[in-house]
């Protein structure tokens, strides 16, 4: 099939199944919601893997989730996927004016800069109003720290980082020392903080760092597992020492 008779094809098996399928006749914007959600870090999770085939099916299911959405949109008259198209086609021209107009550029923080400029000129009251309240923390902090960076509010050097990372630790250290929970969970999460705008100068995704490092240890600790059942043992019934041997000769498979 030829490149671009495909989007007209899933519009039409999208009418067809809002028409004749009693599950997709029945979903709202709030059903799909968490459903969208899923698929989304089903992406992540093919994009973490480098697993193209797994990215190329759930790119497949978001646009069906996307499509769903500008189908009811449609049937509500709020607008259709005409209106969502040329929406995101106008501003992306609006907000390239080194593209489709006249200003000059020279990398790409700067394209980034003047991104955060248009937005506030659109009418965007903060530089870090674009950030969704519901995303997660980590990722969270990552896009508020990429925000606030756009109009300045940025260390110079790693060097200046990492000494806020080493400051905050020993901040945590003395919440620790006086053993204040609220205290210590506030300084807990000003080092986490400090830590992934230190990844951010390392040129490091913190997210997608932690998430390969969950990867590894639930691999790792099924290892353990299988290994012990060879055994005839349970992880349960071992001493530390003897899973830690177990731990270590796992990391010798070298995964």
């Amino acid at each position: 099939m030829e490149l671009g008779h495909t989007f007209p094809r899933l519009l039409q098996i999208m009418n067809d199944l809002r028409e004749k399928c009693p599950w997709d006749r029945k979903q709202t914007i709030q059903t799909l919601r968490q459903l969208s959600i899923e698929e989304l870090y089903e992406l992540a999770d093919a994009i973490t893997e480098e697993d193209w085939n797994g990215i190329k099916e759930e790119l497949g299911d978001l646009l069906l989730h996307l499509v769903f959405y500008a189908k009811i949109g449609s049937e509500q008259n709020r607008f259709n996927i005409d209106d969502v198209i040329t929406g995101v086609c106008e501003k992306l021209i609006a907000r390239h004016p080194h593209i489709y107009g006249d200003v000059v550029v020279e990398n790409e923080e700067q394209v980034k800069q003047n991104w955060e400029k248009l937005k506030l000129k659109e009418g965007k009251k903060s530089v870090l109003s674009g950030v969704p309240k519901s995303l997660p923390a980590l990722v969270k902090a990552m896009r508020l720290q990429e925000k606030a960076k756009q109009v300045g509010f940025e260390w110079d050097t790693t060097e200046q980082v990492y000494a806020k990372v080493q400051e905050e630790m020993g901040e945590l250290q003395e919440a620790i020392a006086e053993q204040n929970t609220e205290h210590i969970e506030e300084e807990f999460g000003d080092l986490m903080f400090a830590l992934v705008n230190y990844s951010r100068f390392l040129k490091v995704d913190a997210e997608n760092a932690l998430e390969r490092t969950n990867k590894k240890f639930i691999y790792r600790f099924q290892k353990m597992e299988e290994m012990a059942a060879a055994k005839g043992l349970t992880l349960s019934g071992m001493s530390l020492t003897e899973m830690d041997d177990l731990w270590n000769e796992v990391k010798k498979i070298g995964k």
